[in-house]
């Protein structure tokens, strides 16, 4: 093996998925040696009041064991003066945040589970499990085994 090859296989490992996923908002960003994506992908404005839905996904590529290992979750966020009702926390200003992980069928359990929580608040068409693929596809084009990991740091 040649010296710094590891680091091109790491790139490959990105260029392929930055390719599959160029519409996608966001881009993954490398943070110490973990690739990451923070996509807003609806986001609701009123009154003295904010609130934003962000999709997070994760991948590390280990070249000792072959393989890449990919996480994600959806975080809401919210910010602002509160009127008060079933999901505030009652008047006066406030600052919310809230996250889901996945299960180990990606997002589409949990997002139906949370549906009353996103989908009745914010109108997004994310396709989240493009991500996920495009993660799978580009490691397994290069050789690696492939790995969902539930919630914890990669």
């Amino acid at each position: 093996m040649k010296e710094g090859w590891s680091g091109v296989s790491r790139e490959k490992v990105l260029q392929k998925v930055a390719e599959k996923i160029k519409d996608v908002p966001g881009t993954f960003v490398d943070k110490k040696e973990v690739y990451c994506l923070d996509s807003v992908i609806a986001e609701r404005k009123a009154f003295l009041n904010k609130q934003k839905l962000t999709y997070t996904a994760k991948f590390k590529v280990d070249e000792g064991s072959k393989e890449v290992t990919f996480t994600e979750m959806l975080k809401e966020a919210k910010s602002g003066l509160g009127a008060g009702g079933l999901d505030d926390p009652g008047p006066g200003l406030s600052f919310r945040k809230s996250k889901v992980s996945s299960s180990t069928d990606g997002l589409e359990g949990v997002v139906d589970q949370q549906a009353s929580l996103f989908g009745k608040k914010y109108d997004y068409t994310f396709d989240y499990k493009r991500v996920r693929s495009a993660v799978k596809e580009a490691a397994e084009s290069e050789g690696y085994s492939f790995t969902y990991k539930i919630w914890g740091k990669l």
